[in-house]
């Protein structure tokens, strides 16, 4: 695809983002860049949610992951909606009935200072790794597709995608994002749709023909019932509804846009329609992935393998057929979801680090308005250079994306999950100052668990060790329990 085309379609997609920052940063105040004056239309925010949580891993890992691991990441989504309810109707009236801007005071209230820095502590290395490991995969892309044409290195090309998110969301932060994710979620969307339709026209199908030839292949297998396998239904079923309160219910970064909601019940629609909209969505991406799989098969298109027959590099499936054999209007349109993707991945998490940073361990109570400026933006360019620098870390990484963040997510929110659920669902008093140690000890504890039941059972935990972390974390606050 030419990269001037590519240029001029990316400056005119930013040219959008910075229109709607401009207008959603008038009439702002100090706590605007943190909780939207808390007005934004439930719908909005739903539909919006949709692009944060699809990000380029949706957009370019999940069509490739049904290579390997067929349907059966749709148990882990099925999981997922159940986890919403509990968000719905537990969580929501929770920060609700507190008034919560960073959701981990909750802690505080609960067990204690120690608890609450610790919570929040967890969130901030979660969501700085989980930024990052999406915005990689994106630039990747965008390396790919604009910047090596122009001779520019990879470093360069991330530090120029996180200087952009700086400039349309640096005013107005969350305000701005509910109104951006808006318009992120309709170009992946549209990405996806657009890349059926031309796969559709290429193999002369039919949109009916083509549910048949996707049902009637192997990828479509979407239950696995075998106990040893870390796919088992039971496993992922369990790990869905435990991560989406993790990473969505638990999340400062999902919460934030959430609690810009007016009142209570337009959150809890707003997280019940963005549950099954990203459940339909995530379907179609993963019916995408068995397309682009029957196209390269058509069309004769070599697949690197290992020496087990598993496909390596699944990530580079989709930007591979739509930038090179799809045609330009599947490209354009896949260089606009892709760059929807960079920018979604990134901007509402770094605002989200900021406010959890800056409510949890900074002091801004007795500061003039232009000190809290000032604090917020070194708050917001410190996150930008350690997502950078995790980027920079993992930049050789190879395989599915997807699963590296589910497989980093259930050792980072074990803990935060196991803190909320103890806290929630009983009255045990804890001794404060030993939480810290008990969050750190859980993760180690589960790696040990897994490798030994690998390696002696042959049994993989997969997505589950979330669960062994959080059952560890609370069997560590029962026995440092108040007598």
């Amino acid at each position: 695809m030419n990269p001037l085309l590519v240029l001029v379609i990316i400056a005119i997609y930013f040219a959008f983002l910075m229109i709607i920052s401009y207008f959603a940063s008038r009439n702002r105040n100090d706590e605007t860049y943190f909780t939207g004056d808390r007005q934004s239309p439930w719908f909005l925010v739903a539909f919006g949610m949709v692009g944060a949580g699809l990000s380029g891993v949706t957009f370019v890992s999940l069509p490739g992951m049904v290579g390997n691991n067929s349907f059966f990441f749709y148990q882990f989504i099925l999981g997922n909606i159940v986890g919403y309810l509990f968000i719905t109707f537990v969580l929501i009236p929770l920060y609700y009935r507190l008034q919560l801007v960073s959701i981990y005071s909750y802690l505080q209230e609960r067990f204690g200072n120690k608890t609450y820095k610790t919570g929040s502590l967890f969130f901030l290395v979660s969501q700085s790794f989980g930024a990052a490991l999406r915005l990689l995969l994106a630039a990747k892309i965008l390396q790919f597709a604009l910047f090596d044409k122009f001779n520019i290195p990879f470093f360069v090309t991330v530090v120029i995608i996180l200087f952009m998110v700086w400039l349309y969301t640096n005013k107005s932060g969350i305000k701005t994002i509910v109104w951006t994710d808006t318009l992120q979620t309709t170009f992946l969307i549209l990405g996806a749709v657009i890349t059926i339709y031309s796969i559709l026209t290429s193999l002369n199908l039919t949109l009916g023909e083509s549910i048949q030839k996707v049902i009637g292949l192997e990828y479509f297998t979407v239950f696995n019932w075998d106990s040893s396998s870390g796919n088992n239904f039971f496993k992922q079923f369990v790990a869905g509804i435990l991560v989406s309160i993790a990473m969505i219910g638990l999340d400062q970064n999902m919460m934030q846009k959430t609690l810009t909601c007016k009142n209570q019940w337009d959150a809890q629609k707003n997280t019940l329609t963005y549950s099954f909209i990203l459940a339909i969505t995530q379907f179609l991406f993963m019916g995408l992935g068995v397309l682009l799989y029957i196209y390269a098969e058509n069309q004769g298109i070599a697949l690197p393998m290992d020496e087990n027959g598993s496909l390596l590099d699944t990530d580079t499936l989709f930007p591979n057929l739509a930038l090179n054999h799809l045609g330009t209007f599947a490209g354009l349109f896949f260089v606009l979801g892709i760059t929807a993707a960079s920018f979604s991945s990134v901007d509402s998490s770094l605002t989200a680090l900021t406010t959890s940073f800056t409510y949890d361990f900074l002091d801004r109570s007795h500061k003039s308005s232009k000190e809290k400026k000032k604090l917020k933006n070194w708050v917001l360019l410190g996150f930008s250079f350690i997502i950078f620098l995790i980027i920079m870390i993992f930049s050789n990484s190879r395989g599915d994306i997807i699963s590296l963040i589910f497989k980093v997510a259930g050792y980072t929110y074990g803990p935060l999950l196991g803190l909320y659920l103890f806290g929630m669902f009983s009255t045990i008093r804890i001794r404060d100052k030993w939480v810290p140690i008990i969050c750190l000890l859980a993760p180690v504890c589960t790696y040990i668990l897994s490798w030994y039941f690998k390696n002696t059972f042959h049994f993989d935990f997969g997505f589950i060790n979330i669960a062994v972390n959080a059952l560890l974390t609370m069997l560590g606050l029962i026995l440092i329990k108040k007598t």
